[in-house]
């Protein structure tokens, strides 16, 4: 791949897209600016993040005398916030979370600090983070710019009790036609249940999360080597038809808008007898308050024409580069990533309720094996996701669930867009592709 320097204006322009002028503006969050023991934190809205709002000022304020000002917001939301944020380095929030996508772009545009003091704290332990988020957290200036919260993979979740019931079986490590065929005679296994949930909700990180890894297992690619775009190919098309025709056919009801949060609602309340996404989701639903305790099961992500599908991902704790709490924000990452704080949690909520997938002690530590009956599933899945080769053909970039490049947030967006609509019940496949394919290869090329 020839590399290309991109500018910060198309990075910000990247990530804020397909939203209101409204929702990229935002409102703020604290007001710690004047205050030389407050910090400003932007997150996004999913429970492990909760439970971080909930323990902060009893355990790490209390210790540190640092206050902590959470700003918590949707993904699709907390992303162009954040875009606009940093790509400005206005300053308002000292930390954000940020994924092993955006740290790569963010921290070359020198909208980031860089975290080696927390890397080289002996009682933080660098060494025990999962050796592929240091990588994918560190600059090419060779600094590290994130320490990841948790981290995650991918993989199929089902009602082990419905199974049953029905008689049905899951392979370990099933394909897609199998899990479609499943979720056929899921469906109306229990009253209202349907066979499957897959986020249909638009945005490159909603719905083209799981989809692209179905692409690539169907032996799609966005662009192949040499940057042409592949987006109307053959393999992508069947992909999108294959997925769009599951969620329709087998999905719940407002399955175009449904994202992570509304699967997991779902999965909780027994209205869905599988979910195929996020591993990081198994704790809450392992969490002594669920109602599905127990009775899930956990096999890897579906395939069709490669070995694993499941993509790679942490959210991660980043400090812009603009702030004027840089000391305390790294006494706060330090403290969030840290084996500690696991502990904290486990001691608070229970073992299955920690922000693991980052820890290599966390997988060995018996307590949380107990407690998480994924934990093998989640281990082997992150550990066998490989972004550098993640489908049937060489590709110009890194990335599993995306394509390692500014440009594809404002694409995948764009394109996501036209799938959701044929998820809707409007639309066709064919015109989502061809229009995906014309977007995508003004994309492709910039970088030729």
């Amino acid at each position: 791949m020839r590399a290309k320097t991109r500018v910060a204006a198309l990075a910000a322009g990247a990530l804020c897209v397909a939203l209101s002028a409204s929702a990229c503006a935002g409102a703020g969050g604290g007001n710690s600016a004047d205050d030389p023991n407050a910090i400003n934190v932007l997150m996004v809205n999913n429970p492990q993040m909760e439970d971080l709002q909930r323990l902060t000022a009893e355990n790490f304020t209390q210790e540190t005398g640092i206050r902590v000002n959470y700003t918590v917001l949707p993904e699709n939301d907390v992303r162009a916030k954040i875009s606009q944020e940093f790509s400005s380095q206005a300053g308002q929030y000292d930390i954000a979370s940020l994924s092993n996508y955006e740290i790569p772009f963010y921290s070359a545009n020198g909208w980031l600090a860089p975290l080696d003091h927390v890397a080289k704290d002996p009682e933080f332990n660098q060494a025990d983070i999962l050796p592929a988020y240091t990588a994918s957290l560190t600059g090419k200036d060779g600094k590290l710019y994130g320490e990841p919260f948790y981290g995650e993979s991918s993989f199929l979740m089902y009602r082990k009790d419905i199974f049953d019931t029905r008689g049905l079986t899951m392979p370990e490590k099933p394909t897609w036609d199998e899990v479609a065929a499943l979720a056929a005679q899921a469906d109306g296994a229990a009253p209202g249940m349907k066979g499957i949930c897959l986020r249909g909700q638009p945005g490159w990180g909603q719905v083209f999360a799981p989809l692209t890894t179905v692409v690539n297992t169907f032996g799609g690619t966005w662009f192949d080597k040499d940057w042409n775009a592949q987006v109307n190919s053959p393999e992508f098309t069947a992909a999108v038809e294959f997925y769009t025709k599951l969620v329709r056919d087998h999905g719940p009801a407002g399955a175009a808008q449904a994202g992570f949060t509304e699967c997991l609602n779902n999965m909780s309340q027994g209205k869905v007898a599988m979910w195929y996404d996020a591993t990081s989701a198994a704790g809450a639903l392992e969490a002594e308050a669920s109602p599905v305790k127990g009775k899930i099961g956990y096999a890897q992500a579906p395939v069709r024409e490669t070995k694993s599908s499941g993509w790679l991902w942490t959210w991660s704790w980043a400090v812009q580069a603009a702030s004027k709490k840089q000391d305390a924000a790294g006494k706060f990452i330090a403290w969030a990533s840290s084996k500690k704080y696991e502990e904290l949690v486990a001691s608070k909520l229970g073992w299955s309720k920690v922000p693991s997938g980052k820890r290599i002690s966390t997988y060995e530590n018996t307590e949380f094996q107990q407690a998480a009956p994924f934990f093998e599933a989640e281990r082997f899945a992150i550990e066998n996701a490989d972004p550098t080769n993640p489908g049937v053909q060489p590709r110009p970039a890194v990335g599993i669930q995306f394509v390692g490049i500014p440009e594809f947030a404002a694409l995948g967006t764009r394109v996501s867009q036209g799938v959701s609509s044929v998820i809707a019940g409007q639309g066709t496949v064919a015109d989502a592709v061809a229009k995906g394919q014309e977007a995508a290869q003004k994309v492709g090329d910039k970088y030729k």
